[in-house]
């Protein structure tokens, strides 16, 4: 008899080997709860965290596949599953106690991740909607908080009028002027008379700087050079003489070559080159610095009255008494375009537009006119002074308030024979101001912006050359008439560049200060009364020349 204790155990035999047909996954996964944990866990000890997120995938038995999952989404589901609620405790509970199969713990299981799955899903998208509806929140409430984009003001608005008063009265030259000129950099004023002499004055003061003499008869055009240092000027001598303000002395070489009154000149932007029409009916333009003709160009067949450079110096307009405006290539003399009125009026000066888009011109049947010289038309006509004797000059001017939106507004300005000046709006053709103050023909204007203002100045028979100030808002009222005192203790800045004291009439005192001769600064009124009638051919009739 064998004792109970050493009885073999017999081991199970096992169970028969059924078909493969009959053996199942889902036996597979009917082990106990501890194993499948135990297997989860020796599979996904440390899984991958995955780049990117994967989306679920099932096996054939409908079961996850966990190598599939994030090691975020699996950690979470661990510890959910570890006690993190009362249910999930619980259900462990039973199914350790064996209450559930395998199949069903398996199946409740998925039910639970999904829904717990599909429940953080919710959250992050509650989440992330939370922060666009709060981003979309902080931005409306930004663009409400900041201020609507600001509507630039309205320009200006258009003034009705110009309003120049007298600021200056120059006396100096012993018979009519018959042409003044700012400077570029309008620091000083030139003018040029029947007397044959060139005065500069400066613009500030009113004081004279120089007198130049040398031509033989009246002077009838001058024009400055760009850079301000030296004044060209036309004469009935036939000859064109270069002043140097700086030194006070005048170019060595007068420019020959014209068979008649030297009538109109004018600078190239460059100045180097210099245009001139003559009452030979000839243009010439001449090389500045060898004082040599460059090009002669047949213009016209009546006399030169007028000529002009457009800004950038390629083009050249002239006129003449014969009725034409032509204009010229610089570069090759060639005739562009030819201007000219139904009622074919003698021409007696021209003026290139800022812009040069447009040309004024001035004709002897109280008109100036505004043409279109690449559509070959006219544009506009100012009327309201008089014109039918004597060649005016005048030009065009700036008025209105100045801003960043707004440049202003233009006007034209001449002389008129009955002793006044004009303003038109250049658009409207509105007389916007008429100046009183010379007692005869006013030959020549000229206008000019600086920082400190806007100026006007003019010239005529009477042998004076006055100074207009424009009023600006808020200012007192007409100042009285100002006369510059004979002594010049500080010339104008472009005369500090030069040497001082190097003018032909200029002498210094013990203390160093410039004196010029009074005589040349004011004449007398008993001397101007006793003065016979002058009988100048400067600026007289076009069509008859003297």
């Amino acid at each position: 008899m064998d004792h109970p204790s050493k009885r073999r155990r017999l081991t199970p035999s096992p169970p028969p080997i059924s078909s493969p047909a009959e053996t199942s996954s889902d036996e597979l996964a009917a082990g106990s709860d501890h194993d499948q944990e135990r297997r989860r866990v020796s599979l996904n000890v440390y899984p991958p965290k995955r780049p990117y997120q994967r989306s679920r995938s099932f096996s054939s038995s409908e079961s996850p596949d966990e190598l599939a999952m994030d090691a975020d989404d699996y950690w979470r589901e661990r510890n959910r599953r570890r006690g993190s609620s009362p249910w999930a405790r619980g259900s462990r509970g039973s199914r350790g106690g064996g209450g559930r199969s395998g199949d069903e713990s398996e199946g409740e299981r998925e039910d639970e991740e999904g829904a717990e799955r599909d429940h953080d899903n919710d959250h992050d998208k509650i989440e992330m909607n939370g922060d666009l509806d709060g981003m979309d929140t902080g931005m409306g409430e930004g663009y409400e908080d900041r201020s609507p984009t600001p509507v630039p003001p309205p320009p200006p608005p258009k003034p009705d009028s110009v309003d120049y008063r007298e600021k200056f009265l120059l006396r100096g030259h012993l018979r009519g002027v018959s042409a003044v000129r700012f400077s570029p950099d309008a620091g000083m004023i030139a003018s040029g008379g029947a007397d044959g002499a060139i005065k500069v004055w400066d613009t500030s003061t009113g004081k004279l700087i120089h007198t130049f003499e040398g031509h033989l008869a009246g002077v009838s055009t001058i024009s400055w050079a760009p850079d301000g240092a030296t004044i060209a000027s036309g004469s009935d001598d036939k000859t064109i003489r270069l002043w140097n303000v700086l030194t006070g002395k005048a170019h060595r070489t007068p420019f020959l070559g014209h068979h008649n009154y030297v009538y109109s000149i004018a600078f190239s932007p460059k100045g180097n080159i210099l245009a001139s029409g003559s009452y030979d009916e000839a243009v010439f333009l001449w090389d500045v610095r060898s004082a040599r003709v460059m090009k002669s160009l047949p213009a016209h067949s009546d006399p030169v009255s007028g000529i002009d450079v457009v800004w950038d110096g390629t083009l050249i307009a002239s006129c003449a008494t014969d009725g034409l405006i032509r204009i010229w290539d610089t570069a090759t003399g060639q005739c562009l375009r030819t201007l000219v009125h139904e009622d074919n009026p003698p021409v007696t000066a021209v003026k290139f537009s800022p812009n040069g888009k447009y040309v004024l011109a001035w004709t002897l049947d109280d008109c100036v006119r505004l043409w279109d010289y690449v559509e070959g038309r006219c544009l506009k006509t100012y009327q309201g002074h008089m014109n039918r004797k004597y060649s005016l000059v005048g030009g065009f001017g700036v008025y209105g308030q100045v801003t960043p939106r707004s440049p202003g507004h233009a006007f034209a300005v001449s002389g008129s024979e009955d002793g006044a000046v004009l303003c038109w709006d250049v658009v409207s053709k509105k007389v916007l101001q008429r100046i009183e103050g010379h007692d005869g023909v006013v030959l020549g204007v000229d206008t000019c912006t600086t920082s400190y203002g806007r100026y006007l100045v003019s010239c005529g028979l009477d042998g004076t050359v006055r100074v207009w100030e424009e009023k600006q808002d808020g200012a007192s009222e007409s100042e009285p008439e100002q006369e510059p005192e004979p002594e010049v203790e500080t010339p104008s800045a472009a005369l500090k560049q030069g040497t001082p004291g190097q003018g032909s009439e200029r002498s210094q005192d013990q203390d160093g200060d410039q004196k010029i001769d009074p005589q040349d600064i004011e004449m007398g009124e008993a001397e101007a009364e006793t003065e016979e009638p002058e009988s100048t051919p400067v600026k007289l009739e076009g069509t008859n020349p003297p």
